[in-house]
């Protein structure tokens, strides 16, 4: 049975996720030459450090990457729920050392209601929450080009 939260036309919210880290993986790679391994564990922590594993990075270059395939909603309605999940990851970046550059690597989705992209709504409303070294980056699909947006 599929819920109302799953993805149209997909096995699972998962296989979509892994889908795009590949597909990440794959434009690192291809336009940068970075080799990015998937589930990089780095220690984090206040005051004592835990490992937590990022969807992809690499020690040489020192680079962390979060990976999000989200899509406004049916109804070009916010995904209030994965605009928190992206609030998170801006949290595990703050964390992580600061020797690594970070990316939240995420499918450019534009809302014709709202004449913006994802991406673009969350740098406007969440752009308080995201550490100054932190980049968002959107990926089209189409072009298979990504681009800086903050």
């Amino acid at each position: 049975m599929v819920n109302n939260y799953q993805r149209h036309g997909s096995v699972s919210n998962a296989h979509v996720g892994n889908a795009f880290e590949t597909v990440t993986q794959n434009y690192f790679r291809r336009q940068n030459g970075i080799e990015l391994k998937k589930g990089y564990g780095v220690q984090i922590g206040f005051f004592t450090a835990k490992e937590h594993k990022f969807d992809l990075g690499s020690s040489c270059p020192p680079l962390l990457v979060e990976c999000k395939s989200h899509k406004w909603t049916a109804g070009d309605l916010v995904p209030s729920a994965k605009m928190t999940v992206w609030n998170e990851a801006m949290f595990y970046f703050y964390l992580a050392p600061s020797k690594f550059k970070k990316i939240l690597f995420v499918i450019r989705d534009r809302s014709a209601k709202r004449d913006a992209t994802l991406a673009e709504y969350y740098v406007k409303t969440y752009g308080h929450l995201i550490p100054d070294n932190v980049e968002i980056w959107e990926y089209d699909e189409r072009k298979l080009t990504a681009k800086k947006v903050n």
